[in-house]
């Protein structure tokens, strides 16, 4: 167990981060499953949209270092191939 009260703090603080990094990744994961059901129900208008909505979610979670720049990048060539396919 922690005995300095830096490592107590590091602690509190690991725990808290820990949740807000769930909560955004749990967020970006909503926003690109919105992106792959609209592609599975062919709808082109709405899968463009979704993917519009998603692109900024995507970085976002870039710029918060909670998703590796090219994990995201790969992420959306491929949602924006899909839908171009459509």
């Amino acid at each position: 167990m922690a005995n300095t009260p830096q490592a107590r703090k590091r602690i509190r603080r690991n725990d808290r981060r820990a949740e807000i990094n769930t909560n955004r990744m749990s967020r970006i994961r909503t926003f690109v499953k919105k992106v792959e059901a609209a592609i599975a129900g062919g709808d082109k208008s709405a899968a463009a949209e979704a993917l519009k909505a998603a692109q900024p979610e995507l970085a976002r979670g870039v710029a918060r270092g909670v998703l590796h720049k090219n994990t995201a990048s790969r992420k959306l060539s491929r949602l924006t191939k899909r839908v171009a396919s459509l």
